[in-house]
């Protein structure tokens, strides 16, 4: 892959939340691509994080694409919510979504790009089916849930399985792990 295809979405899961527009003013003047924001809702993972109330008020703070991964149970329900809030893409976790297509194509009707995300422990199998829906594939490099978790390595064999199916469908997509940076991108 090379550099002009490489994507730097830090996340603000670590940021300083009593300063958060702050942190995402500075995380756009250090140059990265997009905003990424994990939102956790106590029940697909055990932390809560925030809504969307949260992410409309630092909408204004960037015009950065803004990368929503839902790690909830319940995403269908929240889609439109987190698109008024300023969301540019909605990712979804393949484990939560009985009906994939369905949700997918409800990220898409809003206006949003739509995402689907792959835990550690999750096969890949069946998402062939919706890559025709896919804008991003986000293959989680540590269980979700908690930052600060060591690397799993697996999840480099999965990258490189999901490449060549993508390959093998002439779709060019974009497969990211997860790595969440240090809470400002100026820290040692």
């Amino acid at each position: 892959m090379s550099s002009k295809n490489i994507i730097i979405a830090p996340s603000i899961l670590s940021a300083d939340f009593s300063n958060l527009g702050q942190e995402v003013h500075d995380i756009d003047e250090a140059g990265a691509d997009w905003i990424h924001v994990d939102v956790m809702d106590g029940h697909f993972v055990p932390n809560l994080t925030f809504g969307p109330s949260v992410i409309s008020s630092i909408r204004n703070k960037t015009k950065k694409c803004f990368d929503t991964h839902l790690m909830i149970s319940n995403p269908d329900e929240y889609i439109e919510q987190y698109k008024n809030a300023g969301s540019d893409i909605i990712t979804v976790h393949k484990e939560v979504c009985g009906h994939l297509d369905k949700t997918l194509s409800s990220i898409k009707n809003v206006g949003c790009k739509a995402g689907i995300s792959i835990n550690p422990g999750t096969d890949i199998s069946g998402i062939e089916y919706v890559l025709d829906k896919i804008d991003l594939i986000l293959v989680m490099s540590v269980n979700p849930g908690f930052g600060g978790q060591k690397f799993i390595n697996s999840s480099i064999q999965k990258i490189k399985k999901i490449k060549e199916l993508v390959k093998n469908f002439n779709i060019d997509k974009v497969i990211l792990p997860t790595l969440h940076l240090l809470r400002r991108l100026n820290y040692q």
